[in-house]
This record gives structure tokens, sequence and C-alpha cells, in this order.
């Protein structure tokens, strides 16, 4: 924590008068604008809803009171049903009784602003306002204060709790989120401590809220309240506060989530494949899940290219692209694809995921700017992400929304904007000719990922420009896993974009090179595609006709 004053920046968000998020965090002055900027982002990006309005409180306070995090126990539950019973159980161990009456009344606190403040015995409600209950604020981890602020629904859970409890007169709390993706809660008791419960909700639901559970003199009430509401504290989380007992019940506690969730994932082995056929698991299956477009994964030319490639140049490159892992078959790809593309230049990576990663990071940093439309890859997320720019998301293939955007940051050193082509999930394209002009008028780099165009758009399969019919955005992307039916990826550019790539993309410069075998056999299906575009009609047909 730094030295000096001390102040709590609150962040209170709302749709429609509809709260939606509510954080705070205690900060020293000249960590303020940090911490007022990191919660303003968590509170535009929150899995509720986009709010319409977001006020930041910031307010000096007194000296904290300064705590030890209570002991945690995390319980590892498969339903919402099995989450309450337990939730139930570890009451009754408190000493708490009533506690189907106390469940039943949780209902009522999904509306409440604050908490419903409960006498663990008569049940009768005790705060002064029952439709905003009592808000405890005034906290922080001794870890986080003073910093810019990061969402972790577990240490914010622990702090509150550990402050609720040592609040007089308190003798227990419930808890359960009101995040929809977030279906962890808990109880706690000073004899039972924090009692994590992993699943104590159905996901998706809205629902949440938390009561607090008084014994007492009715004359010390408002001296509880008056602590919830208006006392500082700081508390002490312990170094290994992500453990609940040795250090793998943590990860056994998300896994069971997961698998509650009917989450998991798996991978089968596919034995054998045959065009559209398959064998898993020992039964013959249609195949209606693959990439492999054009079908050029099991062309015989395509496969002898790899085969040929393999016993010339190994089955490894045994470095990276600049040391010692370039030979003939990446440099013929590159120029092969530069030429189909009809670009200046091109290079390639070792997967689609690695070349936008790097190429985002190559193109902005810090003071920049990216924008991003709110459905793209996973990929172009984390490469947006991991640059350092500020991310602004716009919606939806909506370009007014990117103009408007794009207007309002010019406050800035570069501005980056990024959409896939095709987008994987719903097949909706994007206007390329709008997207480069609105890029072109703000002075924006344009960029799109071509993973599901690229051997499928345009009349011979150049992508989305062949298929619009006007000029291609500065930066193309593309992979060579799906319609190419190989593996690996590539960005088409002018001469001079490519070369900033090739110095500055860190998951080039620092990645083993994709083997010859893989080089080759993507030069093989691109020259298929060039010479025969009617494998690109008949797929267009196929898919009219599915």
């Amino acid at each position: 924590m730094s030295d000096g004053r001390l102040y709590c920046v609150k962040m209170r968000a709302s749709l429609d008068g509809r709260h939606v998020s509510g954080a705070e965090r205690i900060a020293g002055a000249r960590d303020i604008p940090a911490a007022v900027s990191a919660l303003a982002e968590r509170a535009i990006g929150h899995p509720r809803g986009e709010p319409d309005f977001v006020g930041v409180k910031i307010e000096r306070i007194g000296e904290p009171v300064r705590l030890k995090a209570l002991p945690v126990t995390t319980y590892a539950t498969s339903s919402a049903e099995e989450g309450r019973a337990k939730a139930a159980q570890l009451l009754r161990e408190a000493g708490i009784t009533r506690i189907d009456e106390i469940m039943e009344m949780f209902g009522e606190t999904s509306s409440m602003r604050g908490a419903m403040l409960l006498d663990a015995d008569t049940l009768e409600r005790l705060e002064y306002d029952r439709e905003r209950g009592i808000r405890a604020t005034y906290m922080d981890d001794s870890a986080q204060t003073g910093r810019c602020p990061r969402k972790n629904h577990f240490a914010e859970a622990l702090v509150l709790s550990t402050k609720v409890l040592s609040a007089p007169g308190i003798v227990g709390e419930i808890c359960v989120s009101d995040d929809p993706d977030y279906t962890t809660g808990y109880v706690s008791a000073k004899s039972i401590g924090y009692s994590r419960i992993t699943t104590i909700k159905n996901a998706g639901s809205p629902d949440g809220g938390r009561i607090f559970l008084y014994r007492g003199e009715r004359n010390k009430v408002g001296e509880t309240i008056r602590y919830l509401e208006r006392q500082p504290v700081i508390v002490d989380l312990p170094g290994e506060f992500f453990r609940t007992g040795n250090r793998w019940d943590a990860i056994d506690a998300e896994l069971d989530g997961i698998r509650a969730k009917r989450l998991e994932r798996f991978c089968r082995t596919v034995e054998r494949k045959e065009g559209m056929h398959a064998t898993v698991d020992g039964r013959d299956l249609a195949v209606f899940s693959s990439n492999d477009y054009l079908g050029l994964s099991e062309d015989a030319r395509v496969k002898s290219a790899a085969a040929e490639a393999a016993l010339r140049w190994g089955a490894g490159t045994g470095g990276s692209r600049l040391a010692t892992g370039t030979n003939p078959p990446h440099v013929e790809l590159e120029r092969h694809l530069a030429r189909f593309k009809k670009a200046e230049g091109a290079i390639s990576f070792a997967t689609g995921y690695m070349a936008n990663v790097g190429t985002i990071q190559s193109m902005v940093g810090k003071g920049d700017v990216v924008f991003s439309d709110e459905l793209n890859h996973a990929s172009i997320i984390d490469g947006c992400r991991l640059s350092g720019a500020e991310v602004v998301v716009y919606r939806h293939l909506d370009m007014a929304d990117l103009e408007r955007r794009l207007k309002s940051a010019w406050r800035c050193r570069r501005r980056l904007a990024v959409s896939d082509a095709v987008f994987s999930m719903d097949g909706d394209l994007l206007d390329l000719p709008a997207f480069g002009a609105i890029c072109r008028r703000y002075d924006a780099f344009s960029m799109i990922d071509e993973a599901h165009a690229f051997g499928v758009l345009g009349k011979c399969g150049r992508g989305l420009a062949e298929h619009f019919g006007c000029e291609d955005a500065d930066i193309t992307l593309g992979t060579l896993s799906k319609a190419a039916g190989a593996e690996g990826a590539f960005v088409c550019a002018s001469a001079r974009l490519i070369d900033c790539l090739r110095n500055r993309a860190r998951s080039f410069i620092f990645s083993t090179a994709p083997a010859p075998a893989c080089a080759a056999a993507a030069d093989c299906a691109v020259s298929i595609i060039e010479s025969e575009p009617d494998r690109v009609g008949r797929l267009r047909a196929n898919a009219v006709f599915f």
C-alpha cells in the first residue's frame, strides 16, 4: 500500500435503472486514475449487459482496520441442488436454525441492491431500507490496495465476508453471485470460516443475493450497520490464498464445475477418414465438422508433395525461421501466396492463432487503439488483449458504430481495426468495401482474418476482396489448415508491413518453423485451388443444396 492519504474508489453501473455491476478499491492518490480506468472498463464488459450509466465516486477515508482473512474451505458440488443442501448443512453446523425458512427468504434478495439483514433466530428483517438493503463497503485486500484492480470473484468475496463476520453481532452470511457466468457461492460463520461451494446455482441464472445473519440486542443493530457501511477495512489474504487444503483442490473444484455444466472437452480419435466418412470409436460416421472444405487434405498430389519434402528436407526444421528453420518450401510458399492474393509480400506462421496474436502485437501497443468486432475469433481477442493497446469493441458488423468509435479515438499514436472475414459460427460476411473505406477515412490500418474465406470466397477462392471485387485490407490473414487442407497460416500485406512482422512478431521470431512437409503440402494445395476453380464453385453449390 502506498504511503499517505487513502481514498475509496467506488463504481456503480446500471442499465435502464437496473443495477448491473458494482466494485470498489482503496487506493492512494497517485493510483486513483488507474483504479478509475480499470473499474470503468470492468463495468462496460459485465455479463449482465452493457450499462447505459457508469458512476465513479472517489472519497477520502480514515485509517482502515486490518483483518486477517477467514480460513477457506472449498466444497465441490455437481449441481445447484447439491450446493444448496451443502450450504444448509454448514449453517446448521454453525448453530443457525430455521434453515429452510432462511433459504426461502433468500429468494427475496435478488431484487435488492444490498444485503438482507436478518435476525438469525426470529427471522425479523432489520435493515432500515428493505429495497436497498445493507451495502458492505470501504474494503479491499492488502495485496490489491493501491494497484490497478483485477476481476477476481474469489478474492473480492473473501474480503467482503471477512469484513461482514468481523461486524458486531453478525454470526453468519449466505451469498450467491448475480453474475450469470459464475455459479460459485459461499456461506460463512466464525466456526466454519469461509466455506466456498463450487455450484450453488444453475449456469446462466442472473439471480443472486446475500443475507447477513445477526444475533444480538436490538439497540445495537445501528452500530452493526454503521460498521458494515462506513468502517474502512483492509484484509490480509494468505499467500496460499487460492489453495484449499493442498494445491490440487482448486484445480479439482474447477474441473468439477466444468463437468457440472456439461462443458467438459475431450478429444475423439479419428481412426480412419475417407472423404466425408470416418471411423470414430469403432463406428462409421459421416463427417460434418471438418474444415477441409475442398477435400485437399486427402488429395494424392498434396500428400505426395508433403512426403517428398519430408524425405528431402527432414521431418522438422530444427530452429526458428530466422535461425536455421527456413527451407526452400517456406520461401516458395510465401512467394506463391503473395502472387495468388495479389499482394506485395507474404509471411507464414505455424498456426492461425499464432499469426493473429503475433500480427496484432506487432502493429499496436501502448498508446495505440485497436478496434475489434464483438464476435471476433478468440485468437483476435487474445492478440488485442496481449498487445497492450487500448481495446475498443464495436457492435457486430456495425460499420456505423465502428466509424463512431474511430472518429472519437483521435488522441492515439496508431489505430488498427480488425475483423473476421467470414464469422465461423453464423457464416456472415464482413462488408469489406465499407470496412476499408472507413479505415482509410480515419487513417486506421485494416486487418481481416480469412480463415474461413481463403479458398472459399471469390470465383477462384482468393477471398473476400475477390468476392466483393474491391481493394483488399491492409493486412489479410489466412489459414492453410482449412480449405488448403494442410497446416499453418499466412499474412499478406505490403512489403514494408511484411518486413515489420518479420522483425516484430514474437510468435514468428521465437517459434520453431513449421515442417517443410507442411509448407510443401500447402504450396501444392494453393496451386490446385488456383488451377481448379471449379472446386470452389462446387463447394458453394453444395452449401446451397444443403
